[in-house]
Formats: C-alpha cells, structure tokens, sequence
C-alpha cells in the first residue's frame, strides 16, 4: 500500500521506510499535521527524541521556515544512516545516531516531540532542554475524560505529572477518537 498522497513527500519517504524495517508504531497523520502546524510556530532549534524512521521529525520538518533547524536522535545506529539518507537533501535537519542525551547539545528547544518512554516518564529530564515558551509534545496517549486520568484502571501517574508540573502549562489533546497528545509549554 502507498502511502495517502495528501502527506509532505518527506513523510511519505519515512512510512517507506517504516514499512521496509517492520516498524508499525511510526507517527499517525493526525500527531503528524499537529506537529507540522506547531513547527510552522516555532524559531530556533526543534528536536524529536526517538527518531524510529524518521516519520516524527519529517512531520516536524514539513512545518518549519525561517532559521528552524531539526535536530533528532536514533539509538540504531543502522537506522539513524537510513533516516539520514532520506534528509540527504533537506536543509535545516540533522540526524544523530547516539540515545537521547545526545540531543542536549543542541538545546534549548523551541520544540520537542518526546517519542522515548522512559523519558515521557520524567519531566524533570525534559524540562531542563526547553527554552521559555518550548512546547514538548507527547503522543500515544489514549484519552481520558476523569480526574485523575486512568489508565487500565489506574491512576496514570506520566499523565498527571505533566498536567500538573507548575513548570508547564500543558493541555491534552485528542487527536483521533483513540489517540491524545499532550502539549506542555514551558513557563
């Protein structure tokens, strides 16, 4: 199967590749076109932590202009050279092959898109990379309408954290019927 022909070539490019490694957990659209349209709103430096197959930081790149730069790290180092070859000609994106602390280089971000589970899991680790007014932007969530949020009956304790970390203004946001981000921006 193609992939749907109302996507930035980049990304199509990235579900290529996904497709080819077996990878089935890649950024749907719907996280892809918020991440696009948060892009188009940001300066300086804007990062994806989790590269996977590139499909994140292409959805990211597809929405920058101006003096934005994407920066990304993968842990596989094979797979970081196939995601560098699909941005060989794209200006502005660099591709790390190293885990995500190879990325605090390169911060403060002006965006990040966590996609590293571990690291969801501590904003204390996140909070530090962002510049005043940095959005970190977290997927794979499903929504939640109690509060406390709940998840597989229990309290869903990353949720809560980011949601109420006074250092973060943050919002959850349903983009599917089955999927939400959470979108924390700096203080």
């Amino acid at each position: 199967m193609s992939a749907p022909t109302d996507v930035p070539d980049l990304v199509t490019r990235a579900l290529d590749l996904s497709r080819q490694e077996g990878f089935i957990t890649a950024t749907r659209h719907e996280t892809g076109r918020l991440l696009a349209t948060l892009a188009a709103s940001r300066q300086g430096t804007l990062a994806e932590l989790g590269t996977g197959c590139g499909v994140g930081s292409a959805w990211i790149s597809s929405g920058t202009g101006g003096d934005a730069r994407v920066v990304t790290a993968e842990l596989d180092p094979g797979l970081a050279q196939k995601v560098q070859d699909i941005f060989a000609e794209t200006s502005g994106v660099e591709v790390i092959a190293g885990d995500w602390t190879a990325l605090e280089q390169y911060a403060p971000f002006a965006l990040l898109f966590v996609d590293v589970r571990d690291v969801k899991g501590s904003v204390e680790a996140v909070c530090d990379l962002m510049e005043p007014g940095g959005m970190v932007v977290l997927d794979d969530f499903t929504p939640c309408e109690s509060w406390p949020p709940i998840f597989e009956g229990r309290v869903d304790v990353m949720r809560e954290q980011w949601l109420t970390d006074p250092r973060f203004t943050a919002v959850e946001v349903m983009v599917s019927a089955d999927s939400s981000v959470l979108i924390a921006t700096r203080r």
